[in-house]
């Protein structure tokens, strides 16, 4: 109804204006709120308060003469004046359950807009290093992602979903030399495993295909053991231990070494991706950074900059003034060996994401980068782009809990809690829901208990419940050989006068709303909180009445408003990608 209401006061403003009694170059924006206490109407506007100075009048003088100036309206049973000037709007019961029937009639469809024009709109998320299975801090940003993408295409967008692949650089290069040290000892070879290689359980399990596929073919003649010492050397730097060791496989394993590179990356990736799609988590492109590299894209990047004059040479390396353009530091691009910084490479990858057309660009990245927003939005800058079109949004990792303890989440030490693991346990529904409700930015702590709980406290279960109760209802329905009939239903709807149904009513009024302003401040848990709401306000009208009862024009009003019920249920489960089961 916001939208109906807003037109009457703006009607009644212009008219104001028309006459004199508001000056006519008032800027003038409308806000209306829902009300907390019915006893004060169903909405309420402040705009004689926001008017008052400007057009130099009491708040509560202006506040009547636009009531007065209001267009009648069917949708409005009274109009009142409140405080020092709030417009408290009372709305005809039948105009505000007339809802029912725009619910019933859009089904699948309701809640979906053309807010967002078609405007082309990239996401990109997850992205995690192909370096280890998604473990539950990466989960929470999969189900942000995820949902955010789905709430923006709903309300109108051409959403793209993208997956950045980190398959270049250093983490890489330690993925594929821990691989061959665990190939190495299944040949025979004795040695400590360096301290900062990765040491799960799935490095040996690449190794041991490696070593099934291919026996002693990449052992080579290197007696690793005599080569390097048994561990770092005491108040050595693990860092460049590790860095050795990479150099010394790429020179014995020359060409081969891609090979065993690329085996690993794979390996990981199709269980990356294995992983996402049975979360619900799909992607429109997986973009690999090593395409960058090969297309000359990055060097391109620099050479944009350095024709802007922001690369400057230092100690052998080339370095960007992002210092000019509000970062706290400048930044390297190109170390001194000449290899390229990851820096450089997302720099090159946000340049092509606006040469690919994208309106918008959001990137959703672990609150630990933080420190990481304001240089990428100076190399945009630098590149002549609108960094305003960037959205970092930051997610705080989700802390898991287990019997009141914390588990660790180490990729490289191999100890974390995978996020397939935790789809197991509690099932993608809960984990899904979980992840979303709460704001990105406020740390989660992930109670894995009550997660799997069959209680009115888990409030995936509850919303679930309220749509799988409306469904036992219509299944007792039709085994007592009775009809559901729409069309008697919503003629009867102005007999829905009890309490319990005029609160549902109101409630699925507010689900349009609820779904637009999610979607332009990116809060997806804006509609978990309203989901957990609408069951409540259905789980106590269930409790409170019989929906099959003798009168046939009641019953069939009831069953049209737990119809809608049930549909707005479903259609707000479906965008946090949460299923609506019918049973129980």
């Amino acid at each position: 109804m916001k939208p109906e209401i807003s037109q009457l006061l703006q009607q009644a403003v212009e008219q104001l204006q028309a006459q004199g009694t508001l000056p006519a170059d008032l800027s003038i924006t409308i806000r209306l709120e829902n009300t907390r206490d019915p006893s004060h109407g169903d909405l309420a506007c402040n705009i004689a308060m926001m008017l008052a100075k400007p057009a130099r009048a009491k708040p509560r003088d202006i506040a009547e003469a636009i009531v007065a100036a209001l267009p009648a309206s069917d949708l409005v049973n009274k109009v009142e004046i409140a405080g020092p000037g709030f417009i408290n709007f009372y709305l005809n019961a039948q105009a505000t359950a007339s809802v029912i029937k725009q619910i019933l009639q859009a089904g699948e469809a309701y809640g979906q807009c053309e807010q967002g024009e078609g405007k082309k709109i990239q996401i990109e998320f997850v992205s995690a290093n192909p370096t280890g299975p998604l473990h539950v801090g990466h989960g929470r940003g999969a189900a942000y992602g995820a949902t955010l993408s789905n709430l923006l295409a709903t309300v109108g967008y051409n959403v793209h979903r993208e997956y950045y692949v980190n398959d270049a650089g250093r983490q890489m290069d330690i993925l594929c030399a821990s691989v061959w040290l665990r190939y190495l000892e299944l040949c025979g070879e004795e040695f400590e495993f360096p301290t900062n290689g990765y040491k799960g359980d799935y490095i040996w399990d690449i190794a041991a295909t490696l070593h099934r596929e291919n026996t002693d073919k990449f052992k080579h003649s290197w007696p690793i053991a005599e080569k390097l010492p048994k561990d770092e050397p005491d108040g050595g730097d693990k860092e460049e231990y590790i860095d050795a060791i990479i150099e010394h496989a790429k020179t014995l394993l020359g060409g081969d070494y891609r090979f065993v590179f690329d085996l690993g990356l794979n390996y990981i990736l199709a269980d990356i991706k294995d992983d996402l799609q049975h979360f619900g988590v799909e992607f429109d492109e997986w973009f690999s950074e090593r395409s960058l590299m090969d297309s000359a894209a990055v060097q391109t990047a620099l050479d944009l900059l350095q024709k802007n004059d922001v690369i400057y040479e230092k100690g052998g390396a080339l370095w960007f003034r992002s210092t000019h353009f509000d970062d706290e530091k400048d930044r390297v691009v190109v170390r001194d060996n000449g290899q390229t910084t990851y820096f450089a490479s997302d720099i090159a990858y946000h340049l092509n994401k606006f040469e690919r057309g994208f309106e918008t660009v959001i990137d959703i990245w672990g609150a630990d980068h933080h420190g990481y927003v304001p240089r990428v939005k100076a190399g945009i800058t630098a590149m002549g782009q609108d960094k305003n079109k960037l959205n970092v949004l930051l997610v705080q990792f989700a802390v898991l809990y287990r019997n009141g303890k914390k588990a660790p989440m180490s990729t490289r030490s191999g100890q974390f809690v995978t996020l397939r693991e935790l789809r197991k346990e509690v099932g993608s529904d809960a984990a899904r829901f979980f992840y979303v409700m709460r704001k990105c930015e406020q740390h989660l702590d992930f109670d894995l208990d009550l997660a799997k709980s069959q209680s009115n406290d888990n409030p995936v279960y509850y919303i679930q419940y309220a749509h799988a109760r409306v469904c036992s209802v219509f299944r007792q329905l039709d085994e007592k050989n009775m009809l559901y009939d729409e069309t008697i239903g919503l003629e009867n709807i102005h007999l829905l006068t009890e309490p319990h149904e005029q609160a549902l009513i109101t409630k699925l009024g507010r689900y349009a709303e609820i779904i637009q302003n999610a979607a332009n401040n990116y809060e997806p848990h804006q509609i978990a909180y309203y989901l957990r709401e609408l069951a409540n306000d259905f789980h106590s009208y269930y409790n409170a009445h019989q929906f099959i009862v003798d009168d046939n024009k009641i019953r069939q009003a009831r069953f049209a408003l737990i119809s809608a019920t049930r549909q707005v249920i479903a259609n707000g489960l479906k965008i946090l990608g949460v299923s609506a089961p019918d049973k129980m």
